[in-house]
């Protein structure tokens, strides 16, 4: 298979970064298989069971490849923002030119992530959990670190992270007769997934993230009345977020200096190995647990040190040993990323109601009612995949 040919404007682009985009945004498309369902049909197979957790979030404390998501992006936003930076520069754009699209981008994705949780609805819902609202809220402080010297970033990811532990120890935990069950947290989720003793600050619904949404959330107007999520997520889990963005700046920083490739492979992984030691550290010796839904700082290092190697892989292969190629599938989404999130929300249906329409229904049904499902998902995703490619070879980039 030969390298596709460069798209002339994009040729500086640090190809890794485009496909590790790429493999996260797929990893987000093949919600669309249905995996966890097929896996039902095989209750004894180890090989399902895997695919199955690894392709679902995990119900509070711990990781699979799915919860990987949305750290692996916000990573790679701040990944992105040192060649952005020096992009503009080179285009002779000033400091405050550069401020006011930075407000303008984070002022667009907080109102698209508003706007894509409201179309589950079918209702205009004020929630600001979705992963680009919490890249949004965060990403012009971002900016600004992004002129400053590593250790300044350094520093801001320490207060962020100790500062964010801090709210959440501070504040009290729920009295014996706290009724969980109007928080949306049944007794025996609790019983089965909450915590006990000092980690009891970080359980679902009666935190300090969760007390903020509860009287920060009821200001917005709303057609129901207010609810808690039943999920746990929380707005405020922007503030750790922009810790795992400032892991990336860092990152982001190192791939454009004049080190060697071998130097910035080093840094990836070792940076990478420390960063998910002190994550796993702090979950195991009960000092804060490492919960993806409120973005424990547990959970901001430890999903950052995963985000630091997983890059150093892609480095490693795409722009290290030259392999575009074998890469391309993944370039192809990573260029795209904000096309297809918005593709994945909006037009999954019409591509499903198209598939009825024309009659290609019927073949699924041929591997049988156990699969169908998997198959069904599979030609979603080379619709999708086809569009990108397509606005690929016209030079069609979204971008906010």
């Amino acid at each position: 298979m030969q390298s596709p040919p460069p798209v002339p404007a994009l040729i500086n682009r640090l190809s890794s970064l485009d496909a590790y985009r790429g493999f996260v945004m797929f990893l987000m498309m093949a919600e669309v298989l249905h995996i966890s369902q097929v896996a039902k049909a095989f209750p004894d197979s180890d090989v399902w069971k895997q695919l199955a957790f690894n392709t679902s979030h995990v119900e509070w404390s711990g990781c699979s490849l799915h919860d990987l998501i949305q750290p692996s992006f916000s990573f790679l936003v701040g990944a992105a923002l040192p060649f952005s930076i020096a992009s503009r520069r080179a285009k002779g754009q000033s400091f405050w030119r550069m401020l006011f699209h930075a407000v303008w981008r984070a002022v667009l994705l907080v109102a698209l992530g508003v706007f894509l949780r409201s179309t589950h609805s079918n209702q205009t819902r004020f929630t600001f959990e979705d992963t680009l609202s919490q890249i949004g809220l965060g990403y012009v402080f971002l900016f600004l670190l992004g002129f400053t010297r590593v250790w300044w970033q350094l520093l801001a990811l320490v207060l962020i992270l100790v500062g964010y532990w801090g709210a959440f120890v501070w504040y009290p935990l729920p009295p014996d007769d706290f009724d969980y069950p109007a928080q949306k947290v049944s007794l025996d989720w609790l019983h089965e997934h909450g915590f006990t003793g000092r980690l009891a600050h970080w359980n679902k619904n009666s935190n300090f993230a969760w007390a903020f949404d509860n009287k920060f959330l009821r200001l917005f107007p709303r057609d129901t009345p207010y609810e808690p999520n039943p999920g746990g997520y929380a707005t405020l889990s922007f503030i750790p977020t922009l810790g795992t963005m400032i892991l990336g700046l860092i990152s982001g920083g190192w791939l454009k200096s004049d080190r060697s490739k071998t130097g910035k492979l080093l840094l990836l992984v070792v940076a990478g190995g420390v960063s998910l030691a002190a994550g796993f550290l702090l979950d195991k010796y009960g000092i804060c647990p490492s919960v993806k839904r409120i973005w424990t700082p547990a959970w901001t290092l430890y999903s950052g040190g995963w985000c630091f190697l997983i890059l150093a892989g892609f480095y490693a292969v795409v722009d290290g040993l030259g392999w575009r190629a074998p890469a391309f599938p993944l370039i192809v989404i990573g260029m795209n990323s904000i096309a297809i999130y918005c593709m994945a929300h909006l037009i999954q249906g019409f591509i499903l109601q198209s598939f009825h329409i024309h009659g290609v229904d019927k073949y699924f049904g041929h591997f049988g009612s156990v699969y169908e499902p998997l198959v069904r998902g599979g030609a979603v995703l080379i619709v999708y995949w086809l569009i990108l490619f397509w606005m690929y070879r016209h030079k069609i980039f979204v971008r906010i």
